[in-house]
């Protein structure tokens, strides 16, 4: 498979990103890169071996849960600077374009 222009434009396009033609030119290379490795991956013969789906063969050690007193939701907002007696009061972060 080959990488082109137009290729780099869609997925810019997908991702809402904006490159220049150095930067796209730069990532038109490491998709090609990418790609053809894959393909020689695709290449292997992987007939008799299992699918590997962790690294390691550790096993999570998780403890029982244990029930512990909290606080409550008065002692919760009594240090935060902004509330509405419910919830914390956060400034508008994300902006519509």
């Amino acid at each position: 498979m080959e990488v082109n222009d137009s290729m780099v434009d869609k997925i810019a396009h997908l991702a809402r990103l904006q490159f220049n033609e150095a930067e796209k030119a730069a990532i038109k290379t490491d998709l090609q890169k990418m790609i053809v490795f894959v393909e020689k991956l695709n290449e292997l013969d992987t007939t008799g071996i299992e699918p590997l789906l962790h690294m390691s063969s550790n096993v999570n050690v998780l403890r029982e849960d244990e029930i512990k007193g909290s606080i409550s939701r008065e002692e919760g907002l009594k240090n935060a600077p902004l509330h509405d007696g419910e919830f914390f009061k956060v400034p508008k972060v994300i902006h519509k374009l």
